[in-house]
């Protein structure tokens, strides 16, 4: 691996070009889920394997330009959760570029990761904009057995993201996984350069 800084990356054309791609692979993996009627998202499969690919910041910045453009499109409040989308990027960007996608063992140690981070920077959101909750059914569920056996809203509302976000974070990780070990490493070498992903 280099000793380039991983923020060093430049945001070479073909690199820039994985962000429109990114959000159509999240809009994808969003419907899929929707049309499945999946407990889960699957919203940021897109981010994530952008975020493997390029780096951190392309990652960042797909998650990001997903939900402003979501926001724009169908639903205002998604635009907020841009946050939580450009920190999931950061995270599998950094992770990734420090070996972290060696095998299927750390893959998931980074999904879990990814995963109580979302829920950490998501509950404050929620509790702002849905009182606590996250729109899910199972985690809404969850959230209402917390509350009515007396347990703070603060905790029930990061309770209701946990039971979400995380194996949401977990399959999406997994899935950009698949995809990126799927890809010929020529065709990776585009985005990466000479700044290659330690395993590569």
């Amino acid at each position: 691996m280099s000793n380039r800084s991983v923020w060093s990356l430049k945001l070479s054309t073909a690199a820039i070009a994985l962000i429109p791609a990114a959000i159509g692979i999240n809009y994808l993996g969003k419907l899929v889920a929707g049309l499945l009627k999946l407990p889960l998202w699957l919203d940021s499969i897109g981010t994530v394997l952008s975020a493997m690919l390029a780096g951190p910041i392309i990652g960042a910045l797909s998650g990001m330009i997903n939900n402003i453009i979501y926001g724009v499109t169908a639903d205002p409040i998604s635009t907020v959760y841009a946050i939580t989308s450009g920190v999931i990027g950061l995270i599998v960007g950094v992770m990734a570029y420090k070996g972290w996608l060696k095998n299927f063992k750390t893959v998931i140690v980074v999904g879990l990761v990814v995963g109580l981070a979302a829920a950490v920077i998501s509950t404050p959101l929620n509790l702002i904009f849905w009182g606590g909750q996250t729109g899910n059914v199972w985690g809404d569920a969850f959230y209402a057995f917390l509350v009515s056996n007396d347990v703070p809203v603060w905790l029930a509302s990061f309770g209701d993201s946990v039971v979400v976000d995380v194996p949401d974070k977990l399959a999406t990780v997994i899935v950009g996984y698949l995809i990126f070990k799927g890809l010929p490493n020529n065709f990776i070498s585009i985005f990466q350069g000479q700044d290659k992903i330690e395993e590569l």
